[in-house]
């Protein structure tokens, strides 16, 4: 048996780390008697330890998370807050006992009322005290907008802003110092948010990562819905399966991938590609599984073409070529997209009976005519976000097989062109950056690991995590000239195949040597 005086040491050690989590563990545990807020009732307040596998019991089925791992202690506070007499929203708050003294606002995806518990654990994990919302409603349908304009209000614009209110005011009362700067981090339906905090709430934030923005929205529900009627059912001629598509994508990969100057099966950019089709087409009485007909050669032509509206103005710009494979399984399906059938079901048109099938562009002018609360986030003068000294980054994957990356380029030449200014000054406030062989938000076949989520993380470094970037861009005046991308061999948490540096627009990577592809120093922006 050890000597006391051998057992002392830790004893004393054991008392120390009882005594340090105890003030934290009983500031979250009062916690509720410190908030007094108009509109706000606390639902449950939950001292969270690191290394917990949270379990996620009132969280909707279709937002697909049971459970959520937690790395570092936190506060969870979660709450309801009448945002009208008639609607409210489900507000989390989660402090982390390793605070930077940074406040940060997560965002949403699809239509979804779904709180992003994963961007909560990431963002807290690195100390931000971080909210997040259900933007107004429960599940990833858009049903709960029936009717209900006050819900519909909330997911364009109200949640978030209303998070970001009441999470700077809890965030004061939680930390006696307080905040020093607010950010905001989204993607997808997140990025739109991001944007539309930028345009109509310039001083919310310092600083706003928005990826793969769903901005220009309701023309992207349009595009989204004319994909069935180019494809049609499984059953039509004009219809590829999954292995078709995966036919095309190979030729188009054949036909693009060296214009970068590199074979290493990633189109780098994938504006300077438009891929000859009729390669594809089948020799006459020749029947193979690795050619097309001359109908589905025309499918892909229409399916990688820009959308014109009935008075053949641009709606949205072309799908990029390149993200063929993982679009087949969602876009081009031979069945409507979930997303927009419910947007024209349960709010352009207000009928639950709509005929997604029978969509054309007479529907996307109606439906543009409404834009109810200007979901469209399509504002393009940014003149008070960059007077209150904002700064937003904002990247979207060259393989998005949801949400076109060419979007954010027209959005960009708006910009640039609404407020007069070339690339050199909006650099100052608002640089964008294209992530080559990323798919939505994460994923994809090339070097996807920025840093933006917890599935796409390569360390802290700046260099290597666009948070750090826009924390190190906002606090201490450096703005990143490329953000590095991890390609890794098996996710994250697995060793890299390589990286590589992305470009901000509007240069474009260009491989120089020498070298191997996957060698960062061989390539260069230009």
């Amino acid at each position: 048996m050890p000597s006391l005086h051998l057992l002392l040491p830790i004893l004393i050690a054991g008392s120390t780390v009882l005594a340090s989590q105890n003030p934290f563990q009983d500031k979250c545990a009062n916690f509720a008697d410190k908030i007094d807020l108009p509109n706000v009732r606390v639902n449950f307040i939950n001292y969270v330890p690191g290394g917990t596998n949270l379990s996620l019991t009132d969280n909707p089925t279709s937002c697909g998370a049971a459970s959520q791992s937690v790395s570092e202690d936190v506060c969870r506070v979660a709450m309801a807050v009448a945002t009208s007499n008639r609607s409210e929203i489900t507000l989390e708050a989660w402090f982390p006992r390793n605070y930077s003294g940074r406040f940060l606002s997560t965002g949403n995806g699809g239509l979804s009322g779904c709180i992003q518990y994963y961007d909560l654990a990431y963002a807290s994990g690195l100390g931000f005290a971080t909210v997040g919302a259900n933007n107004g409603h429960n599940g990833t349908s858009g049903e709960p907008f029936y009717h209900r304009p006050e819900v519909l209000e909330d997911f364009v614009h109200r949640s978030v802003h209303t998070g970001v209110v009441l999470g700077k005011q809890l965030t004061k009362l939680f930390y006696e110092e307080g905040f020093n700067k607010s950010y905001y981090l989204g993607c997808s339906t997140g990025g739109r948010q991001g944007f539309k905090s930028v345009q109509k709430y310039p001083n919310d934030f310092d600083g706003v990562v928005a990826g793969a923005p769903a901005f220009n929205m309701i023309n992207l529900m349009s595009w989204s819905a004319h994909f069935y009627p180019i494809t049609g059912p499984p059953s039509s001629d004009t219809y590829l399966s999954p292995a078709m598509w995966k036919v095309v994508h190979e030729e188009i990969v054949r036909q693009c991938d060296t214009i970068d100057g590199a074979n290493d099966g990633i189109i780098e950019d994938p504006s300077l590609c438009y891929p000859i089709l009729e390669t594809i087409i089948c020799k006459p009485g020749h029947n193979s599984t690795q050619c097309l007909s001359g109908k589905q050669a025309n499918t892909v032509r229409e399916v990688l073409s820009p959308l014109y509206g009935v008075n053949g103005t641009l709606l949205y710009p072309r799908m990029q070529p390149g993200s063929e494979v993982m679009a087949s399984s969602i876009m081009y399906n031979g069945q409507p997209f979930a997303y927009s059938t419910d947007w024209y079901r349960y709010v352009v048109y207000n009928n639950p009976d709509w005929d997604a099938t029978k969509f054309t562009v007479r529907d996307a002018a109606v439906a543009l005519k409404q834009n109810p609360f200007n979901l469209q986030t399509w504002d393009a003068d940014l003149s008070a976000f960059r007077k209150a000294g904002g700064k937003v980054l904002t990247y979207h994957g060259l393989q998005d097989q949801l949400i076109s990356s060419e979007n954010s380029k027209l959005y960009y030449a708006r910009v640039a062109d609404t407020m007069g200014l070339p690339p050199t000054e909006l650099d100052e406030f608002y640089r964008f950056f294209q992530v080559s062989g990323m798919a939505h938000c994460s994923g994809g076949d090339g070097a996807y690991g920025i840093g933006n989520q917890l599935k796409s993380y390569n360390g802290n470094d700046p260099e290597n995590n666009v948070l750090m970037a826009m924390v190190r861009w906002v606090e201490k005046g450096i703005a990143p000239e490329t953000i590095r991308g991890a390609k890794f061999t098996d996710g994250p948490g697995t060793p890299l195949e390589y990286t590589r540096k992305h470009c901000r627009y509007p240069r474009r990577n260009v491989f120089k040597g020498p070298g191997n592809y996957t060698d960062e120093n061989a390539w260069q922006c230009v």
